[in-house]
């Protein structure tokens, strides 16, 4: 809402009963805004698109989540106590141990 816009209460008001709207201060901020619903629509369909009719969330979240564990498996005493400081700082998620899901 701009600041020229009358309430909703002036709304109901004759414009002659309604003060004036100063001009805006071309020294103050422009107004500026710009409505991207239309095109974040837009950018989801062809997500979607790209990802195909096979694609399952479900699955992908599965993979990632084995993806994650190999990441961190095999890690010798030092990697290890590092991955468990991390871990303890809240810099990486828990859940892991450090070794790979068999």
């Amino acid at each position: 809402m701009r600041p020229e816009d009358p309430t909703p209460g002036e709304r109901d008001e004759p414009a002659a009963n309604r003060p004036a709207a100063s001009p805006p201060d071309p020294a103050g901020p422009a107004d500026f805004a710009v409505d991207l619903t239309a095109h974040e629509l837009l950018r989801r369909a062809h997500v979607l698109d790209a990802l195909g009719p096979d694609w399952d969330p479900l699955d992908a979240l599965r993979d990632e989540s084995a993806a994650y564990g190999l990441l961190y498996s095999g890690l010798d005493e030092q990697q290890q106590r590092v991955y468990d400081d991390l871990v303890a700082a809240g810099v990486l998620p828990g859940g892991g141990s450090g070794r790979a899901a068999t």
